[in-house]
């Protein structure tokens, strides 16, 4: 019964971070270019009371007896399935149709990748992210530049002095395992060595996904899908919790023997 309570309260825990995760998909719905996580979880060791014995016409019987200790969170995987496309009208906002990411440049020289493509223009006419950060290779606008337009391909054109001039040319970087990527925060991700080696300057639609100018891609986290996956969760949760209360009562039971 002590086994019981054990067993039970790590299938609470466990449930309880299911839940802290399904919170943080739900937050961020609303998130441009967010990638919602999965919570994934393993049995813990066995004992095993009685292994698979030998029988008396030759061979073991068919299985052991072995009880769990129960369950433990094994990862949270990041699912990077594309989000749905809004149009917004604003030339410098970007959307990435397929595999890829954008690639930004931090104050401390550090490289970080994003699949948030709502960018700006700094005092100096310079592409940055909403908290200022360049994106990468270093895109340059003029001031009194009009009519910008970014193509599928990353090259970008604008009018100035009523000329039409092709400009910098956005690339993007990928890698073999983006799930390997460590999420930093303000819509950021850091390479890793589980990510994979990095494949940088890409050029959009040829070899990774093409841009569509003056979209966003949005959250791909489906809040129907997490509302249900959150209820499992809270069922889970309950059932473990009554687990632990029915092994209470059996090891009452047992102390009250004698009376």
């Amino acid at each position: 019964m002590m086994r019981a309570l054990w067993t039970a309260s790590s299938g609470m825990m466990a449930q309880q971070l299911n839940i802290d995760v399904i919170s943080h998909n739900l937050s961020n719905v609303n998130t441009n270019g967010f990638k919602k996580s999965r919570a994934e979880f393993q049995d813990l060791l066995y004992e095993t009371i009685q292994g698979a014995a030998p029988t008396p016409g030759g061979g073991y019987t068919p299985s052991a007896l072995a009880v769990g200790h129960g369950v433990r969170p094994s990862a949270t995987l990041r699912l990077f399935s594309a989000g749905n496309l809004q149009p917004t009208q604003n030339p410098l906002d970007v959307a990435i149709e397929g595999d890829g990411f954008f690639v930004v440049e931090l104050p401390t020289g550090e490289q970080a990748y994003t699949r948030d493509g709502s960018f700006k223009l700094n005092g100096d006419g310079d592409l940055v992210t909403t908290d200022g950060y360049l994106v990468m290779p270093g895109i340059n606008i003029p001031p009194g530049a009009k009519n910008i337009a970014i193509a599928p391909d990353g090259t970008i054109t604008y009018e100035l002095t009523g000329e039409t001039i092709t400009g910098d040319q956005i690339t993007l970087a990928l890698f073999p395992n983006p799930a390997g990527l460590q999420a930093r925060g303000r819509n950021l991700f850091m390479a890793t060595e589980a990510a994979g080696p990095l494949e940088d300057g890409l050029i959009p639609g040829e070899e990774c996904g093409s841009l569509a100018s003056t979209y966003l891609e949005l959250s791909n986290v489906q809040v129907v899908e997490e509302m249900v996956n959150m209820i499992t969760a809270q069922r889970a949760y309950e059932i473990n919790a009554k687990a632990i209360t029915a092994a209470d009562e059996m090891l009452g039971v047992a102390n009250n023997l004698r009376r």
